[in-house]
């Protein structure tokens, strides 16, 4: 007789099946691979609230976060469309951190902390530290 794992429940807990795993959406045209849809989620409330507490909001109306959703929704529109411009002018097909830096800097609003060009600049003008220290 084979020797019983012991099982907790769950989801997980039972036998594995045999059936292959398909993914939720559209099904292909020929019937053979399923195809995935696209996954659209929202902004939940939790999050909205802890990035407005941080910010320093101590109440928060109802109504204010399918606005947030709305605008952060605008803004993150704006940048992807400036980074897809310069992702096809350099004929990639990937966003890299510089595109998102120059697409935040042609916006106005610009981010600091990211750039890799400076970080090397950083490291070659810092004085040679001794080991001993």
């Amino acid at each position: 007789m084979p020797v019983s794992v012991p099982s907790r429940g769950g989801p997980g807990g039972g036998k594995k099946g045999t059936a292959s795993k398909t993914i939720p959406g559209r099904k292909s045209t020929s019937g053979k691979v399923p195809l995935g849809s696209s996954r659209h989620r929202k902004v939940v409330r939790d999050s909205i609230r802890g990035i407005t507490r941080r910010g320093g909001v101590k109440r928060i109306s109802g109504n204010i976060y399918e606005d947030c959703r709305k605008a952060l929704k605008d803004h993150l529109s704006e940048i992807l469309r400036i980074c897809v411009m310069y992702v096809e002018y350099r004929s990639a097909k990937t966003v890299t951190v510089n595109d998102v830096i120059y697409s935040l800097r042609q916006i106005g609003r610009p981010i600091y902390g990211f750039d890799p060009e400076m970080d090397r600049k950083k490291l070659r003008s810092m004085p040679f530290q001794d080991a001993r220290d």
